[in-house]
């Protein structure tokens, strides 16, 4: 059910790592919820590695899964996101495909996300191109305005460095 038609919330229950942001912070469901929680699944279907593994800290920042994926997927690296275990035995066309899907499942925003009918449409081969490469110009956008809030706080021009300035005086 939709949301907004809705005022009725759950005690949030799921498994952790599946869970979307948005059902965490209002305990309210929807059907954008559940994609995202397919989408996880498929990650971790795709990679053998489960939703939230606090081991990976031992070598980088990323507890999640998602986050993970998305760093290599951008660095290009899809055969290090691939499961070990199938010993380079897949089809690279497939695996790209799942994990493009499963990348625009677990969009932040359940409104940026595919619908489950749509899910199936690109994973049988249809409109991923253009959902990609939609979701691909936002990502870079996305990512280019925080990289520049970065580096703005990271020269001192935060409100903590400001430098003191006289006032005209009482008023």
């Amino acid at each position: 059910m939709d949301v907004r038609k809705t005022n009725v919330t759950t005690q949030v229950r799921g498994t952790m790592g599946h869970i979307a942001p948005e059902y965490l912070s209002t305990g309210k469901s929807s059907g954008r919820t559940d994609v995202f929680g397919y989408g996880i699944m498929l990650l971790e279907l795709v990679t053998g590695q489960r939703a939230i593994d606090f081991s990976r800290l031992e070598e980088e920042d990323d507890v999640l899964l998602l986050d993970h994926v998305k760093k290599l997927e951008r660095e290009k690296r899809l055969d290090a996101i691939v499961d070990r275990n199938l010993n380079k035995n897949y089809n690279i066309q497939e695996v790209e495909m799942m994990i493009k899907v499963a990348l625009l499942c677990t969009q932040a925003s359940p409104e940026d996300r595919p619908a489950m009918s749509e899910v199936v449409r690109m994973l049988e081969g249809e409109g991923l191109a253009e959902r990609w490469e939609e979701w691909q110009h936002v990502e870079v956008t996305r990512r280019e305005e925080y990289s520049r809030l970065q580096r703005r706080f990271d020269l001192g021009d935060s409100l903590y460095n400001q430098s003191a300035i006289e006032l005209s005086g009482g008023r």
